[in-house]
């Protein structure tokens, strides 16, 4: 496998998702990852840090770059809990939970990582909905904590190593029917 791949291909996905969510600093980016299916095996099979650690080195620093909050998800035996910065749970009044991820056991790969390598980290057991945009890398079912409309957004890359991601935006609702008039920027 061929790490510096899976980080471009990282960097590139949401730079491409970032480009077209049209994401203000401090909104929040949700990220959830199977290892193993970068890898090609059925998530849950073959976790593998290396694997994650290319994928936050792909998605973080710009993440960071443009002033948007990560929340990574971890695997289904944490409850698909998120791993987030402090300030993060701070600002939004997020619940921490009392958990530390693990690569084998619960939380899988990319959450171990995160809390390993964000500088504050905290495990918070939902976000209330709040991810304004998201990658779903391998089929991790990060629809629970986007807001309540999701747009799914097709960019130029179909997978990340052997996954094949879904990215996804938030947009206000629509309301006022047939009348209405709304505004092209949050189409």
């Amino acid at each position: 496998m061929n790490f510096e791949e899976i980080t471009a291909q990282s960097r590139q996905a949401v730079t491409e998702i970032l480009e077209g969510a049209k994401l203000r600093p401090g909104s929040i980016f949700v990220i959830g990852c199977s290892s193993s299916e970068v890898l090609g095996d059925q998530i849950g099979t073959a976790t593998n840090v290396d694997v994650a650690n290319a994928v936050y080195d792909g998605i973080i620093p710009v993440l960071k770059e443009k002033g948007i909050l990560a929340a990574a998800q971890c695997c289904e035996h944490l409850n698909r809990a998120l791993v987030v910065e402090r300030e993060t749970m701070e600002k939004y009044g997020f619940e921490q939970v009392n958990a530390i991820p693990q690569p084998n056991h619960a939380g899988g790969a990319l959450g171990t990582v995160c809390y390993e390598r964000f500088d504050d980290p905290v495990l918070v057991e939902s976000i209330r909905c709040k991810a304004d945009a998201g990658i779903d890398i391998g089929g991790t079912m990060i629809g629970m904590h986007m807001h309540s409309v999701v747009v799914p957004m097709r960019i130029s890359l179909r997978k990340i190593g052997a996954a094949p991601i879904i990215c996804a935006r938030h947009r206000p609702k629509y309301v006022g029917g047939q009348r209405a008039i709304y505004d092209e920027e949050l189409m």
